[in-house]
């Protein structure tokens, strides 16, 4: 709990995989509801909305998992400088 309230390790990366699953979900909601209701501009705009949310929620999420993996790469390397050299 002590690493959480001083940000000595990030939070946001265990929530990633939850936002993505609810992204995807909303994505297909809003992809199938567009399909099949009159206001929701038709078949195709509904498989567009489908396909594009999909692959828009997915690279979203990999950039943010991008950002983190940074981080944390550089936090290892900056701690390796931090400890002194054993012989």
């Amino acid at each position: 709990m002590k690493d959480v309230l001083f940000f000595d390790s990030m939070l946001t990366p265990k929530i990633i995989t939850f936002v993505y699953w609810l992204m995807l979900a909303a994505a297909v909601i809003s992809g199938v509801s567009a399909m099949f209701t009159t206001y929701g501009g038709g078949f195709f705009t509904g498989a567009g909305i489908l396909i594009a949310g999909v692959i828009g929620a997915r690279i979203w999420c990999e950039l943010l998992i991008v950002l983190f993996k940074i981080h944390e790469n550089l936090k290892k390397i900056a701690d390796k400088q931090d400890s002194p050299n054993e012989l």
